[in-house]
């Protein structure tokens, strides 16, 4: 799935935004097309898709207007691997290169797929999530970004796609439960098959929920149990 990126027009989008278009485009493909009010990231034939590398909350009123009428695909980046690129603050002179320790994995989309739950199982919205590795540009300002001791995200660039998954249905977001989890299954069991914290595995219970791959049955103590939906 990691081909080269194909050259199409952006406008003002930040760099990891305007390559992620710039690679998911197809030829035919229109860009940035105004639709009631809106600026459609790309429109496929009679599909809009919406490329959004950060904060899916932002999209809430944008769906809610155009799921009325259109069919929209919401495509969302999921960094497996990072590279921090340390510039000086002015001439963005490079400092220095590093691997960032962390790894990352699908089910981190589900932190921030919380805020679109409720639009899930709408026939009109389809979601693909890309695997990608990327680099940081980060520069140093005083007083700044505390955690990481001042030192600020400039920019965010993409290195390759790795992989991608597409979501359509709920059959889609059923094949994200492990074969092994138990049936009932509470967020506590979600957690140790998928080797993930307790907080994302209540999140994707919560998501698959709405997106109609489960359905909570009951309670186990204070934990709600979950059944893969038939």
């Amino acid at each position: 799935m990691a081909t080269p990126p194909r050259p199409i027009a952006t406008l003002n989008e930040g760099p990891l935004h305007a390559a992620l278009k710039s690679w998911y485009a197809r030829p035919g493909d229109q860009s940035e097309v105004p639709i009631a009010g809106r600026q459609i990231d790309l429109v496929r034939g009679e599909l809009f898709i919406e490329i959004q590398t950060s904060n899916l909350f932002a999209l809430r009123k944008k769906l809610t207007q155009l799921l009325e009428k259109y069919p929209v695909r919401v495509v969302h980046p999921v960094v497996l691997r990072s590279w921090i690129v340390r510039v000086e603050r002015k001439s963005h002179r490079q400092l220095g290169r590093r691997k960032s320790p962390r790894e990352g994995r699908l089910e981190d989309a589900f932190a921030e797929l919380v805020s679109l739950s409720q639009w899930l199982a709408h026939p009109r919205l389809s979601l693909e999530l890309l695997l990608i590795e990327e680099e940081q540009l980060r520069t140093y300002v005083p007083g700044r970004a505390w955690r990481r001791r001042g030192w600020v995200t400039l920019e965010r660039r993409l290195l390759r796609v790795v992989d991608g998954r597409l979501f359509r249905g709920p059959e889609d977001w059923r094949a994200l439960l492990p074969p092994s989890l138990p049936a009932p299954f509470t967020t506590a069991d979600l957690a140790e098959h998928l080797r993930l914290s307790r907080e994302l595995a209540q999140k994707i219970a919560y998501c698959l929920r709405f997106a109609g791959a489960v359905r909570a049955i009951g309670k186990q103590g204070n934990a709600h149990t979950y059944l893969a939906a038939a």
